[in-house]
């Protein structure tokens, strides 16, 4: 039932229990694959708390695990860089995977979530990842698309984020929205791609896949499909960024917003047309929403993006509960 989710090319799974060992597993198997060691990641990326996961999660800080086979590219800025974003990253890309080469490391896999969660939110022009999944590819590496935070339907309009941007990854990455709460992940993936891996190695996992965790996935997709709940994510979605729009003409210290679905962020910035980063802005804008009952995070290198996530289930009346709120909190700190 899962696999029938995703392109044909991806026709083969193995489950884990969280998205840690999801991304530990991608890697193991894209290093034995390409018999190379290189990984890139976007600067301020997360991906997980195994010792594999956190040395490719720079967002952990400074004191995280550390390795010579990693390189750290800076994320697209959508807001600045506009249509040029994807060709940009893209070349950061390419230079990153030239070190690789040039060092003895060798490239073996990129990895990325479609939305950059954790780098600022970073969603359109829709198709700017195209590039980067072409570099890629080209140089012999693979593409690792971690949907733990954009799949499911949270980007609106299709089950995963990589969708939105025409690409085919090559192994898929799935975490903790797929159960719900329940410990489940998994690796999907190119068949072609798993078979030597699958072959060589005595991979085991004695709880992925269990039968009460697999039955809670069962029931998500039950739930998504039933309440029609992609169709709610891109309308509600639609009025989500409209709302934050209003909100941020009113309040220009909300220098941008952007996102797609049920996934948002906001700049925040110390002053209009400042274009200075305004963390403490932020997470008082946070921690006054806390008080309200009204639960978003923030997010990106200079922690100045607010981060919102609402439910997949989050209807108009939840919508115009948590724009009030937004409002109000605005109203009473305009700064």
């Amino acid at each position: 039932r899962l696999i029938s989710l995703f392109p044909e090319e991806l026709g083969q799974v193995i489950y884990a229990c969280t998205g840690s060992e999801a991304v530990d597993l991608a890697l193991r198997i894209a290093k034995y694959e390409t018999g190379r060691e290189g990984v890139i990641v976007t600067r301020h990326a997360y991906h997980g708390t195994t010792t594999e996961a956190a040395t490719i999660s720079p967002s952990l800080g400074p004191h995280r695990p550390k390795a010579r086979w990693v390189r750290y590219v800076d994320a697209p800025n959508t807001s600045l860089e506009g249509a040029e974003a994807g060709p940009l990253f893209a070349a950061r890309v390419r230079q990153a995977i030239a070190d690789l080469e040039a060092d003895g490391t060798g490239f073996a896999a990129f990895i990325a979530d479609s939305i950059f969660s954790s780098d600022g939110l970073q969603a359109d022009p829709a198709g700017f990842l195209k590039p980067v999944a072409d570099v890629v590819h080209d140089a012999g590496g693979l593409y690792l698309a971690d949907e733990v935070p954009p799949g499911f339907g949270r980007t609106g309009g299709a089950w995963w984020g990589f969708v939105r941007h025409g690409i085919l990854p090559d192994l898929v990455i799935l975490g903790k929205p797929m159960g719900n709460g329940m410990p489940i992940s998994a690796v999907v993936g190119r068949p072609e791609v798993l078979q030597r891996f699958g072959s060589d190695m005595r991979y085991f996992n004695t709880f992925g896949g269990n039968s009460v965790s697999v039955a809670a996935a069962n029931a998500v997709l039950d739930v998504i499909e039933g309440d029609g709940l992609i169709g709610n994510i891109a309308t509600v979605g639609r009025s989500l960024g409209a709302g934050l729009r209003d909100i941020a003409r009113d309040y220009p210290v909300h220098s941008d917003v952007r996102g797609a679905g049920l996934f948002y962020g906001v700049d925040v910035v110390t002053a209009p047309d400042s274009g200075t980063a305004d963390k403490d802005g932020a997470e008082g804008i946070v921690n006054a929403l806390r008080e309200r009952r009204v639960l978003i995070s923030s997010s990106g290198a200079e922690g100045n993006v607010l981060k919102i996530r609402p439910p997949l289930v989050f209807s108009d009346a939840d919508l115009e509960e948590f724009l009030a709120s937004f409002r109000a909190v605005m109203e009473e700190h305009p700064r």
